[in-house]
C-alpha cells in the first residue's frame, strides 16, 4: 500500500496519442522520510509517520526537531501517521513517488478552499424567495422550527455558517503520469485544496 505527502501545484492538461485531452492535477509529492514507525505490539496499530516540507529550524519546538533529528530527517513543516498494515518501512527511509505506477487508483485528502461566512443559499442552495408583492423574504432561509412546541431548533439545521476549509477526501482517483526526476504525481481530474495545499495520497487498496 503507497501512501505520500505532497503539495498542490495546479491542473493543467496532457493529450493522448488519439488526440483526447486528459484534465490532470499536479502534485509535487515527497520525497518523505520515515520519522517513526507504529507496530501492533508496541503501539497497538500499525502505521507509518512520513515528514515532509522544509521549514526554518526556528519555526518548530525543541521536541518537534529533537523527534525529525532521530529519523535523520530534516526540518519538515507537516508530519502525517498513515496505516501500513504490511510493516515494510524502517525508521530514515526515504518515499517517493516511485512507489506509484500509471493506472493506479488513489485516494487524496485535503482541506477545502475556505469561504468564509456564507447565507443558506450558496451555502445549502437553497432558493430564493419570491421578489414581487411587498415581499422582504429574498434571500432568508425561512422558516427553521415551530414555537409552541418544540421551542427550540433541532442539532443539526441547515443555516448559514463557516463554508469550505474542512477536510476532503476525494476517491476514485486514476495517476497518469509518474515525473521520478521531478517528484511529480499527475492525476486525472481534480482534487480539494487550494494551490500550495498539503494533500494525502494513497493507494485505494
Amino acid at each position: 500500500m503507497a501512501q505520500i505527502i505532497g503539495k498542490k501545484l495546479g491542473m493543467t492538461q496532457i493529450f493522448n496519442d488519439d488526440g483526447t485531452v486528459v484534465p490532470v492535477t499536479v502534485i509535487e509529492a515527497g520525497p518523505c522520510t520515515v520519522t517513526a514507525v507504529r507496530d501492533h505490539e508496541r503501539d497497538g496499530y500499525a502505521a507509518v509517520q512520513l515528514a515532509f516540507g522544509a521549514v526554518k529550524e526556528g519555526k518548530l519546538s525543541g521536541g518537534e526537531l529533537g523527534h525529525l533529528s532521530k529519523a535523520g530527517a530534516p526540518p519538515s513543516r507537516t508530519v502525517i501517521e498513515f496505516r501500513d498494515p504490511e510493516g515494510s518501512h524502517e525508521i530514515g527511509n526515504t518515499v517517493t513517488v516511485e512507489g506509484f505506477a500509471p493506472g493506479d487508483k488513489v485516494k487524496v485528502a485535503g482541506t477545502s478552499i475556505g469561504k468564509g461566512f456564507q447565507g443558506t443559499v450558496k451555502r445549502h442552495n437553497f432558493s430564493r424567495g419570491p421578489v414581487s408583492h411587498g415581499s422582504h423574504n429574498v434571500r432568508a432561509p425561512g422558516s427553521i422550527g415551530a414555537s409552541a412546541w418544540p421551542a427550540r431548533v433541532f442539532p443539526g439545521k441547515r443555516m448559514p455558517g463557516q463554508m469550505g476549509n474542512k477536510r476532503i477526501t476525494q476517491r476514485g482517483l486514476e495517476v497518469v503520469e509518474v515525473d521520478t526526476d521531478r517528484n511529480l504525481l499527475l492525476l486525472k481530474g481534480s482534487i480539494p485544496g487550494a494551490k500550495n495545499g498539503t494533500v494525502e495520497v494513497r493507494s485505494e487498496a
